[in-house]
Parts: C-alpha cells; structure tokens; sequence
C-alpha cells in the first residue's frame, strides 16, 4: 500500500470507489465502510439507508474478497496495561483473561510504563497483527488525546472491538468502577473518628482515576462540613515509593496530620513504611492510613489496611465479557460498586497534648 493510500477508499470492481459513496451520501468515509464493509460497529437506520441508496446509484460493487480480508482476525485479544507488575493491574488481567481463555481465546499482553503514548502505538500493533478484540485497562487521563480515540476507532471500523476500564471520555464499552463514591465513604469515616488534620497522597493529576477520587473525597469533606482547603494535598508517583516520599513531605508540611489518605493502596504501603519506620509515628494511635483498591495483601499488612475495595478481577472479567458479547447500537456504560473495608489501620483521632 503506497503512503496515503486509505484501504477504504479503493475502487470496486466497477471503477467506483468507497469515497465517492461517502460524498454522495453526504457521511464520512468511516461511516460508508461500516456499512458497505460489515464493521461491528451499528450504524443508524437513516445513514445506512442513504448509504445504501448512494451505492445504488453509483453502482458501487464492494470487493467481496477484500471485504473478507479486511474483516479476517485471530483468536487473540489485545490487553493494554500501565504496569505488568503493579497488582492492580494484574488482578485486572487475570480476571480478563481467564474469560478469554473460557472463550478459546489467547490475551495478548502490552505494558505502557505509564507513557500515553505508548497507548497508541499497541493499539496500531494490535490492528496489524489483527487481533480481535483490544482492552485498555490503564485509567484514562484528564481530556484523553484525539489520537487515541482515532486509532481506536479505526480499529472498530475494520470489524475489532474496544473496551476500557475506567473513565476515558471516549465513545467506548466501559467499565466503571466507583471512584468517586468509594472515595466519599473515605471522608465520611475519616470524619466520624474525629479527624480534621487530614493528607491526602495523590498520584499524577491528569490520571482520571486519580482525578475522580480527589475529588470524591473533597466534595464529601466539604458536604459533611469541612473547608475544601483543609486536606493537605501532595502529589507524587502513583507506587509505593511515591507513596512514602509524598508522606515524608506531607508530615514535613504538616506535622499535626492525624489521617493520611492514599489515592491508592501501593502509596499507602509507602506511607505505612515512611510513617512506621522513618518517622516513628505510632498507626492507628498517632496517624490512622487509609488506602483504595483492596489489593490481595493488604488485609496482611500490620496493620492491617482501611481501604476501599474494588473488584479488580471482576472488572477485567466484565470488560473481556463485553468485547465478546454482540455489540451494541450505543457504548455500553458498566458500573462496579467500591466498597470501605474499615480494618486496623484506623482509630480515633488523638487529642491534643496526647
């Protein structure tokens, strides 16, 4: 294929191409293929009718063998995480994958190193290996990039389907997990112990799922009577060492912090260390820890962390399900419960002078 030269526009067997059906129909050059080409994706009844009747009228005749070639995948879905050997995401692929292996699929694996672009790339390796399916299980970032959005939908249009887990503000099967109300059930229990001195360890900002439980927990703070200012907020890496340096600054800053809140359990290990070992801080007596996620080894952890659950297989599992189900007319939106799983790592909040 000469540079340029989009597959979908070629000349059928009659000399008219794809692209002067688009133009007489008045759609898009996608549109036209996903009707004329048999993509998953479900086009509307009114454009694939207009699309119908301008291929009628330019005696537009698909290429039957290139339609079937450009259709054609494998028995191999595509998975994108951020990290291989975070435990987020690997409970996430375990439970995508088993799935894929109950279907006779094999999961084909792909790393970004939290580098967005990378997103990008494999999804573009995905399409010309001809995968079936591409799962993003990474958390989306604030304002996703259009360039992921047309590589992803170029990749439904040649007959692959697309699922996200977490919140990436693109036209996809999604799958939700409650950040924003896990995070509020944080407020309200950090609050019902008495605690006012509160920090917060945040990883990257433009992460939405970062994003999202920031601002779960600031709206809860401020609705059950705090000012949205009084947490402390520091920011660093989204892993255990990001979590124990943003501690070690946190209580540098403020050293009256009775709680800390870790956006998510990896940081919340780095807190318990930074606190624990570095700074001699008694948990739950001096500073109560609470985490998010609920990863396998936390309930082990001394002590044992406050967190929020999230059903990380199941959310894999689902989102495997969904590329796999028949697809639908409109993105599907799936949501998953958070659950606070209140264990040793929480107290009371000392009082002054004690």
């Amino acid at each position: 294929m000469q540079p340029g030269d989009d597959p979908r526009a070629r000349r059928g067997p009659g000399g008219v191409t794809l692209r002067d059906v688009a133009e007489r129909a008045g759609v898009s050059l996608a549109t036209a293929s996903r009707v004329l080409n048999g993509s998953s994706r479900v086009v509307g009844p009114d454009l694939a009718a207009r699309v119908g009747r301008a291929a009628a009228e330019l005696r537009y005749a698909a290429n039957g063998p290139a339609q079937a070639l450009a259709r054609a995948t494998t028995n191999v879905a595509g998975l994108v995480v951020h990290e291989v050997d975070d435990p987020y995401f690997a409970s996430i692929a375990a439970g995508a994958m088993r799935v894929a292996t109950e279907h006779g699929l094999l999961t084909m694996m792909a790393s970004t190193s939290r580098d967005a672009g990378r997103e990008v790339e494999y999804v573009h390796r995905f399409q010309a290996q001809r995968v079936r399916a591409v799962l993003l299980a990474g958390s989306g970032r604030v304002g996703d990039g259009e360039e992921l959005g047309r590589a992803l939908a170029d990749f439904a249009d040649g007959g692959g389907r697309v699922a996200l887990v977490s919140e990436h503000d693109l036209p996809f099967d999604t799958v939700l997990p409650a950040n924003r109300r896990g995070a509020a059930a944080v407020a309200r229990l950090l609050r019902d112990l008495g605690h006012r001195e509160v920090g917060v360890l945040a990883g990257p900002g433009e992460l939405r799922t970062v994003a999202d439980r920031l601002a779960g927990f600031l709206d809860a703070w401020e609705q059950l009577g705090g000012d949205r200012s009084e947490p402390v907020v520091v920011e660093a890496d989204f892993s255990r060492a990001g979590g124990h340096a943003a501690t070690l600054s946190l209580l540098a800053r403020a050293p009256q912090v009775t709680a800390v809140f870790a956006l998510n359990d990896l940081m919340a290990v780095g807190a318990l260390s930074a606190l624990q070992a570095d700074l001699g801080r008694r948990v739950p007596d001096d500073v109560s820890v609470v985490g998010f996620d609920d990863l396998w080894f936390t309930g082990d952890l001394q002590p044992a962390l406050t967190t929020v659950r999230l059903p990380l297989e199941e959310m894999g599992a689902r989102a495997m399900e969904l590329v796999l189900s028949p697809a639908p007319a409109d993105p599907r939106r799936v949501p998953v419960p958070a659950e606070l799983l209140v264990r040793g790592s929480t107290g009371p909040a000392r009082r002054p002078g004690t």
